[in-house]
């Protein structure tokens, strides 16, 4: 299979994607965090606060903030255990046990890792990995290499003066397990989730950043001793309290620099880490495609700039401005809750969908080196919605104008059983939903101007904006449940984007809901 047909069918037709005849080895499952052996570690406190004061001053942070960001951003939060129901074929096995952050994960299985690159005054420099279930940094490395990033990412950035980078990899084992070779899409959307509750994160601290995810693979991943048949890096987000030169203009045309001339500077790092699984399956497409996507040489960064997705309607619905949209962060983390079948039908108010789609898409403006500089134009990515029994508002389709805080008409009735039909499990009731939004973005993944690369970059910005409406729910009371187990051709076919260069990437019901039957327990005292 050529890697065109298999991203194409990763859309389209998922069957045709995956390893025939798989089945789910659950007694051989990974562990959904990374564990290093022998190496130093620095404990993080545990006496987080409950509550995050935004704005204050902007001081160079130390290891305990440090540990608090850590925590919010990706930190075990709570566990839940859960039962499968009375009709199902799984009824006699044991509960369900998953470890729950304040950001979601298909399958709860978190393929992410974070890496942190450290110049903290009570903390050698170097470059460290977040171990989530301790809650510690294990220090892989110790040194000051400010160039030697700088210059895997084209001298774009002054990472002299940022107290951080995160780097945020993926394991293909921790979730390709469960989800065959349709893992890499949802890799990508779930590196997306975990970027976009970061940056969120980091504001709330005080912190400012920025997201490249252009850069010279091979060389980051041997700065942080990856071995890139298990693992690689999707992404690089710089941190500062300082004045922070964002687009490195100063140094940026300077010379091309490759991967094999930072490789041969850098000693390869020898580390041991826990592996419960006992029989790795391979993974060879995810393999081809991963390395088809690196990047070798600097002079291949490019820069695209926004490009609005925004597909025309008939009639035009002005929403109500929101004077303000301050909202609890920490409280939106902790209520933040996926309903299956537990969504419970409501009527929505203008002032509610309002508030969610304005929060969201104000939060998901960010510095992208995709743009080169931060700007205020329109995404690459939209949300479309199909609306029922929102006060005012005639039943149907709609695509979110941000620009104009409005609603324009594609479509009208209720498209409910439609969207019903197009699930690949019946485990949530769309019947009782009164918001299912979509993310579109571009059917081609930009692969004319990033290659390969393009695909994993579109699903990550589309999950970059998956979770700030997913905080944007829950701080108006709803539940959200992203999907990707569904007909894409149908929902194009909603919007009618069969003519146009548009997709849907991800579909999030959202509206009320009521407790599932589980139990659950937090781990904030």
């Amino acid at each position: 299979m050529s890697l065109n047909e298999f991203l194409h069918h990763l859309q389209f037709d998922i069957n045709r994607a995956n390893q025939p005849n798989w089945e789910v080895d659950w007694e051989d499952a990974p562990l959904p965090y990374k564990l290093y052996r022998g190496l130093p570690a620095i404990p993080l406190s545990t006496e987080v606060p409950l509550s995050i004061q935004s704005g204050q001053p902007l001081l160079q942070p130390d290891v305990e903030r440090i540990g608090h960001f850590l925590w919010y951003a990706y930190g075990i939060t709570g566990v839940s255990q859960s039962m499968y129901p009375e009709d199902s074929e799984e009824f006699d096995s044991l509960p369900i046990h998953s470890y729950r952050r304040f950001v979601p994960s298909g399958g709860a299985l978190y393929p992410n890792e974070l890496y942190l690159y450290l110049k903290l005054d009570d903390l050698p420099d170097g470059i460290y990995h977040y171990d989530a279930a301790h809650h510690r940094l294990v220090l892989l490395r110790e040194g000051n290499v400010d160039s030697y990033v700088e210059r895997a990412l084209g001298n774009r950035c002054d990472i002299s003066t940022c107290f951080a980078t995160v780097f945020v990899s993926v394991r293909f084992w921790k979730n390709f397990f469960k989800y065959n070779n349709f893992s890499y899409r949802l890799q990508g959307l779930d590196t997306g989730v975990l970027m976009g509750h970061l940056l969120e994160t980091a504001k709330e601290f005080g912190f400012q950043s920025g997201v490249y995810g252009q850069f010279l693979d091979s060389a980051i991943n041997l700065l942080l001793g990856l071995t890139e048949e298990e693992e690689s890096v999707y992404a690089v987000i710089p941190l500062s309290v300082a004045a922070t030169n964002w687009s490195g203009t100063g140094k940026v045309r300077e010379r091309e620099f490759t991967t094999d001339e930072l490789c041969r500077e850098m000693p390869a790092l020898s580390v041991e880490h826990y592996e419960r699984s006992e029989k790795l399956r391979e993974f060879p497409m995810l393999l081809r495609v991963n390395e088809a996507s690196h990047m070798h040489t600097t002079g291949v960064f490019r820069t695209f700039g926004k490009s609005s997705v925004l597909k025309s309607g008939e009639n035009e619905i002005l929403l109500p401005e929101m004077e303000s949209l301050p909202y609890d962060f920490v409280d939106a983390c902790k209520n933040r809750h996926s309903p299956e079948m537990d969504f419970v039908m409501g009527k929505v108010s203008q002032q509610q969908l309002s508030a969610l789609l304005k929060r969201a898409t104000h939060s998901f403006s960010h510095r992208s080196d995709v743009d080169d500089i931060f700007n205020g134009e329109k995404s690459r990515v939209s949300i479309y919605v199909c609306l029922y029994n929102v006060e005012g508002i005639p039943n149907g389709a709609y695509v979110y104008d941000s620009a104009r805080h409005s609603l324009r008409q594609i479509g009208t009735g209720d498209y409910r059983l439609q969207l019903q039909s197009g699930l690949s499990l019946d485990n949530v009731n769309l019947l009782q939903v009164p918001l299912c939004l979509h993310i579109i973005g571009n059917k081609s993944h930009f692969q004319e101007i990033y290659g390969y690369r393009g695909y994993r970059m579109m699903q990550m910005e589309a999950g970059m904006l998956v979770q700030p409406l997913l905080l944007a729910s829950s701080a108006v009371g709803f539940g959200g449940h992203p999907l990707l187990g569904i007909d894409t051709k149908l929902t194009d076919g909603i919007y009618k984007l069969d003519s146009e260069s548009l997709t849907t990437l991800i579909q999030i019901p959202i509206g009320p809901f009521r407790e599932k039957a589980w139990m659950r327990g937090s781990l904030m005292s």
